[in-house]
């Protein structure tokens, strides 16, 4: 079954699409090109040393050095071969409401760092077909791309950048964007790693975008290992296995050879591999080092511990021994997007979605010190709204990662990790007093205990308070930082880059969506947008981005 690998701009391949995908792109006039990426050659499966998790020798030698497999132009896929996806799993997500800042004036939410819904969202654009509502997660999309924001000084492991405008999807509100910025560190400065790759082999890793597409992103990571890394692999279909004990970064040829004889087949035991994997990156633990499981997955465990909640509680369980997680998903038709989202939440980890070789470039090579090195954990933000100034807010994203306001203080609560040069954005849209919001806000009878009133101390120059936790990676005490963001606005075409793009992207979730706070949102102003702030777009992404919204435009027809 053929499955595009690419992305859809600046000359790259990508491979099968449906007929509905060339319509779309004639109505809008853009070029998409074709491809199909090359799999590994016939190869001759042998029995795998431990359990039925099988391993197969390759016929074809491996990668001496990080480069793109070979792409070759391939037929559109004919009506009758459009994959099923009804076997695709996804979280609820309910738009986050607006709520006053008189009664509920604290939000409070832990970072997310994870990109998966972009690539998720891509993958079924460039098929020809609308995602699912709940497969648009707007603060992954936002997060996805990358921004100018000024770097942390001091001892602090990121800096803090915000803004305010009008909203481009109604006037008559605000956006407020925060903005974090981790700390840069060279890849010759990381420290050294301790990973353990742990591998689903099982039957429904078979397919061209999965197990193959796997092995092509893990050569370019493996070419980027120093000789002070250590590198195990685990591997899990019916059972789970060793393939590989901890070998330096310096034996490539080892590493390499031991990725290319892996083969799928076999039903799912992913708890059994969680627990291996674990176990052998606890065994080698380096202190002061990175110790980290990279779990990569079509998410179908269906043999042992199989449950969402059970395999979240030995997440959780194991997240204590200071071993981080990062879960990268794979392939399409029976994708389970919450529960690998669920695994990385709980497990002081991140999550992306592989789609194509250059995402798996970007994730574990372009962006390795940021998916590899946590710089901190638990990270919380808490904004208090100024109840002179804002009638009403609501966070834009972040519906599953939303916390009690009490839980800002309580250190034992889990958060976000954030890596070596990630960033991180967010977006308030907010109602100001006065104004006479053309959206329903939601009424309140007055308390009769409490004081509601807006307090009349001298405020009037602050819009709303931003609080952030965060602990260092193996600290458990977190340390405070809070800073007033301003009274002042400006109209969305007056401000940075930054905030143009940011709003354009939380926009194109909110019409995929079909929220019901879309406003006067539509697809040639998130264009405009996303156009008058594509900046120099060195790796074209941006790029990408304006060709998803027009393709998402025409399919909306």
């Amino acid at each position: 079954m053929g499955y595009f690998f690419g992305q859809s701009v600046f000359g790259k391949k990508v491979g099968d699409r449906p007929f509905s995908l060339m319509l779309a792109l004639m109505l809008v006039g853009g070029q998409i090109f074709a491809g199909c990426s090359r799999g590994p050659q016939v190869e001759t499966g042998v029995p795998a040393p431990e359990g039925d998790v099988a391993v197969m020798e390759s016929a074809q030698a491996p990668m001496p050095t990080a480069a793109a497999p070979d792409a070759e132009l391939a037929p559109p896929l004919e009506p009758s071969q459009e994959r099923d996806l009804s076997q695709e799993d996804y979280n609820l997500i309910e738009d986050n409401p607006f709520f006053l800042a008189q009664t509920e004036p604290l939000s409070t939410f832990a970072i997310d760092v994870d990109t998966a819904a972009y690539s998720n969202v891509r993958r079924f654009l460039n098929d020809g077909m609308l995602p699912p509502p709940d497969a648009v997660r707007i603060e992954e999309l936002i997060n996805y791309f990358s921004y100018d924001y000024a770097e942390p000084t001091g001892d602090r492991p990121f800096a803090i950048n915000t803004e305010v405008a009008t909203a481009p999807w109604q006037p008559a509100h605000r956006l407020v964007r925060i903005g974090l910025q981790g700390e840069k560190i060279d890849s010759e400065a990381l420290p050294p790693n301790n990973l353990v790759f742990l591998f689903d082999v099982s039957g429904s890793m078979n397919d061209p975008d999965k197990l193959p597409l796997l092995k092509s992103g893990f050569r370019l990571l493996i070419n980027e290992l120093r000789p002070e890394d250590r590198i195990s692999i685990v591997v899990y279909a019916g059972a789970a296995g060793l393939v590989l004990p901890p070998t330096s970064g310096a034996e490539k040829d080892t590493i390499l050879a031991a990725l290319e004889k892996l083969e799928a087949g076999g039903s799912t035991a992913g708890g059994e591999g969680i627990e291996l994997a674990y176990e052998q990156a606890a065994e080698n633990f380096i202190k002061d080092g990175n110790n980290r499981v990279i779990l990569a997955t079509d998410g179908d465990f269906n043999v042992g511990m199989s449950n969402d909640a059970a395999l979240v509680r030995l997440i959780e369980e194991k997240r204590e021994q200071d071993i981080f997680l990062t879960v990268l998903g794979f392939g399409s038709g029976n994708l389970k997007d919450a529960k690998m989202e669920q695994l990385a939440n709980n497990g002081n980890g991140n999550y992306a979605y592989i789609d194509s070789i250059l995402e798996a470039k970007k994730v574990l090579v372009t962006e390795m010190g940021g998916t590899l090195l946590t710089l901190a954990k638990d990270v919380k933000i808490q904004v208090e709204f100024n109840p002179n100034v804002v009638q009403a807010y609501r966070l834009i994203g972040y519906e599953n990662r939303l916390l009690a306001a009490q839980d800002f203080n309580d250190d034992t609560k889990d958060a976000g990790e954030l890596g070596a040069g990630h960033q991180v954005t967010a977006l308030y849209e907010v109602v100001p007093v006065g104004v006479d919001s053309p959206i329903a806000l939601p009424e309140v009878d007055a308390l009769k205990y409490q004081e509601t009133a807006a307090t009349t101390s001298d405020f009037s120059g602050e819009l709303m308070q931003l609080k952030l936790r965060y602990k260092q990676p193996t600290g458990d005490e977190s340390q405070l930082i809070t800073t007033a963001i301003a009274n002042q606005t400006q109209s969305w075409q007056e401000t940075s880059d930054n905030f143009k793009f940011a709003a354009a992207v939380a926009e194109f979730g909110m019409l995929l969506r079909e929220s019901e706070y879309r406003g006067e949102s539509n697809f040639d102003q998130v264009i405009e947008l996303a156009q008058s702030a594509k900046g120099s777009d060195l790796e074209g992404y941006r790029s990408e981005f304006i060709q998803l919204a027009r393709t998402a435009q025409a399919l909306k027809f």
